[in-house]
């Protein structure tokens, strides 16, 4: 019989954070499930991040009119818009962008809203276009629903909040041991051989979009459907009030669109006219009229009051959420309340700060050049991870970090840590206990199976 002195059962018993192959494991399984969505996001957000020079270019053809004579009323026009889409209501006008451009105006059927252009001097149509339709409004709902509605909106929240794992685990790893120089560290040693380019590529690029990638991640997850609920419940929590300046998943953009129908204003059906439009809707040009000098950052949308006798409201729409302006203006156009960015309370702003940015507009093209910066980087991360994955994967088995027994157990500090990541990201927390339930219950127990993944026997 063998007597362990004291000191080493003490520590032999000692808790600890995990080691770096159990790191490594995570960051290896982590990267597995998220390298193809953060692929996905990578491309799709990077042609999003120039939404604005996209949409102006596909509108150039409504934007350089040649006008010479008087202009239509603003009534006229939104009756041509409500002709042009039967069953429709008004919900938006949008000012034009130049005196030489269109008028936009959406209206809603239902939870479809469609974009009418409409010549400003003869209000004859030019354009009806469905908003699902329209590029970067498909753009938007591919990156953050895989066009699959709120179901790939969680998908999306879940690849995302995996990527979050790979990013914290891919830094402990990257950390610096027993190294001498800056090389493999902060630049890629580019004359020792492939397997070390591939791994200096790996790494040092990951050091340097870390940051700017958790960032991307964490503001992203506002508009998801399942951590917006989050959201809310931190919005009710610090009694902020009124409605959230973005929507969380389909079903909430469909359900904010229903909620702009103005009731007892009904729009044109088949069996209406101009002037019957014209007669409910004559009191935009008093509105138009009041609003279009307080130039408010583009693009500056006008609803109409949602009940009879009600408040008509004007309001920035700018992606730089900063900038944006809400005004509430009764039937003269007298400006009855008005609520500039920094009178919204400070969740809201900080959001709304966190989302201009993500989609590179808080400060201009240097921020749009960030964006694709770091979307490049993590193109260039995942490749780098799937060569060296390739490259350094034995026969017969996935590669992944063989399982080596525990000696110490987990110490309560990386459980309290774990537990709170886990309330942060409640789809990672219920994904981990799925994933460590199906690999006791039913992986270990093939030998097969636990060969591959390289799991622990039961």
């Amino acid at each position: 019989m063998t007597i362990v002195p004291t000191q080493e059962k003490a520590v032999s018993s000692a808790r600890a954070w995990p080691g770096y192959r159990t790191i490594w494991r995570w960051h290896f399984y982590a990267g597995l499930i998220a390298i193809p969505f953060v692929l996905w996001l990578a491309t799709t957000g990077a042609i999003y991040l120039f939404r604005p020079q996209i949409e102006a270019w596909l509108d150039r053809p409504y934007n350089h009119l040649d006008i010479t004579g008087a202009r239509a009323s603003a009534a006229a026009q939104v009756s041509a818009a409500l002709k042009a889409v039967n069953g429709s209501n008004l919900h938006f006008y949008q000012l034009p962008t130049t005196s030489q451009s269109a008028a936009q105006i959406i209206v809603g059927r239902g939870a479809d809203e469609f974009r009418v252009y409409v010549h400003p001097q003869s209000a004859g149509v030019m354009r009806v276009v469905n908003e699902n339709s329209r590029p970067m409004t498909v753009i938007f709902h591919l990156h953050g629903e895989l066009l699959m509605g709120d179901r790939g909106s969680m998908i999306v929240e879940l690849a995302a909040s995996w990527a979050i794992v790979m990013i914290a685990t891919g830094f402990f790893l990257w950390w610096p041991r027993d190294t001498k120089g800056l090389g493999g560290i902060l630049y890629p040693r580019l004359r020792k051989g492939q397997r070390v380019f591939w791994r200096d590529l790996h790494a040092v690029t990951g050091i340097w979009v870390s940051a700017l990638a958790l960032f991307l991640l964490l503001t992203g997850l506002p508009w998801a459907s399942y951590w917006g609920k989050y959201l809310e419940a931190m919005r009710s929590l610090t009694h902020t009030t009124g409605n959230p300046d973005w929507t969380s998943g389909s079903a909430a953009e469909a359900a904010a669109r229903l909620a702009r129908d103005p009731m007892g204003m009904p729009g044109m059906d088949m069996h209406g006219g101009v002037d019957r439009a014209a007669r409910v809707f004559a009191g935009i040009d008093k509105i138009v009229a009041a609003v279009t000098p307080l130039r408010l950052a583009w693009p500056v949308l006008v609803a109409p009051p949602l009940v009879s006798g009600g408040l008509w409201t004007a309001r920035s729409d700018a992606q730089n959420r900063t900038l944006r302006t809400s005004l509430q203006l009764d039937s003269a156009g007298a400006i009855v309340r008005r609520e500039d960015f920094g009178q919204q309370q400070w969740v809201d702003r900080w959001v709304e700060t966190g989302v201009a940015a993500h989609e590179g507009q808080l400060f201009g093209l240097a921020n749009q050049l960030l964006g694709l910066f770091t979307a490049v980087c993590l193109v260039a991360l995942s490749i780098s991870a799937l060569v060296l994955w390739w490259r350094r994967r034995p026969a017969k088995v996935l590669g992944a970090p063989v399982y080596l027994a525990r000696e110490k157990p987990l110490s309560y500090s990386f459980w309290l840590v774990f537990v709170v990541f886990c309330i942060y990201l409640p789809l990672l927390g219920s994904s981990i206990l799925a994933v460590k339930a199906i690999e006791t219950l039913v992986l270990c127990r093939i030998p097969a199976t636990r060969k591959w993944l390289g799991l622990a026997s039961t």
